[in-house]
């Protein structure tokens, strides 16, 4: 087992060190942030000292193992228009961007399973059909269309919820929430199902084939004979399996949440680290994006890893495999 963990972590830290080159060169070899930072009338004095402050006079590799050693020590630059550590203006944001994750993930689970299990248990019903006409919607329609869709209707035509904000916040073990109060929950309601219509129908997917599968098998049919109530079969013995494999896609598809939420941040101007990391590419703030995505990489690494050592707890074959491999 050790063996196992210690080469997946291996490979972890190849795949990041990989990352880190081709996000740093990806995003230092696109524009010139002097031009957005300078004033196009300065001498040519401020532009070299500006140039020289911001370490871009230095060759791309250095300025690539300076970002690298620092790094490792926690530092992964300073904003070239805060004036603040990267990392300091990504962490102050994201707890927002967990938030709505978190909600986004709430409602696609509590509703898309349900949906999900009775469309599986009355396939041939016109609400089963609805509810799978629904599920391709969630999946073709442009998540920024649907948003300005919910904001044109409830907000601008009804006028039932905000469109756009956080709302007021209080804390919870020292971290700003809006889910506590009234004007905070309705401003995360619309962006949050926004955010989930996706994994909604994803789950609802998922939960189906789930339901069509092990309803033909022989514990199922062994739970009849008994001559259990539908409800407890479907409690007990259906729900138990089937959800085995949705837990572990609507896991990882939550680090999908966490890192994509860009375009819902932008269309409900959800102060979260989508709406920063779509600021900041506007103005080239390349030390608060190169953070962004390497702490995108490191959260994607960091899911698989916990995944992989759970399946080989859950299938030892896994890891035998991985050995003789």
């Amino acid at each position: 087992m050790s063996v196992f963990i210690i080469r997946r972590l291996m490979q972890s830290g190849i795949v990041v060190l990989v990352m880190s080159v081709l996000v740093f060169f990806g995003v230092n070899v696109i524009g010139d942030p002097v031009d957005m930072l300078i004033n196009p009338e300065a001498d040519q004095e401020d532009i070299e000292a500006t140039i020289r402050a911001l370490g871009l006079d230095r060759p791309i590799h250095e300025q690539y193992w300076y970002f690298l050693v620092n790094a490792l020590s926690g530092d992964l630059g300073k904003s070239f228009i805060f004036g603040e550590p990267a990392l300091k203006l990504i962490l102050q944001r994201m707890p927002a961007t967990l938030e709505l994750a978190l909600a986004a993930l709430l409602l696609s689970v509590v509703i898309g399973i349900p949906l999900g299990v009775y469309a599986g248990l009355k396939p041939d019903s016109w609400a089963s059909k609805s509810i799978m006409a629904g599920s391709i919607l969630g999946f073709s329609l442009p998540t920024f269309w649907v948003g300005l869709m919910m904001i044109m209707l409830f907000a601008v035509m009804l006028g039932w919820l905000p469109s756009t904000g956080r709302g007021d916040t209080v804390p919870l073990l020292g971290v700003p929430v809006s889910f506590l109060t009234w004007d905070g929950l309705s401003h995360l309601l619309m962006p949050a199902l926004n955010l989930a219509l996706l994994k909604m129908s994803l789950a609802i997917r998922l939960a189906r084939a789930g339901v069509r599968e092990a309803i033909h098998q022989d514990y199922i049919k062994f739970a009849r004979a008994k001559g259990l109530r539908p409800a407890r079969i479907i409690r007990v013995h259906l729900l138990k399996n089937i959800l085995i494999p949705v837990t572990t896609v609507m896991g990882l598809e939550f680090g999908n949440l966490i890192a994509f939420s860009l375009v819902t941040e932008t269309v409900f101007a959800w102060p979260g680290m989508g709406k920063l990391i779509i600021d900041s590419i506007n103005n080239l703030d390349r030390p608060v994006v190169v953070a962004y995505l390497m702490i995108t990489v490191l959260l994607f690494v960091l899911i698989n890893l916990v995944v992989d050592i759970l399946y080989s707890v859950l299938d030892p074959r896994v890891r035998l495999q991985d050995i003789k491999a």
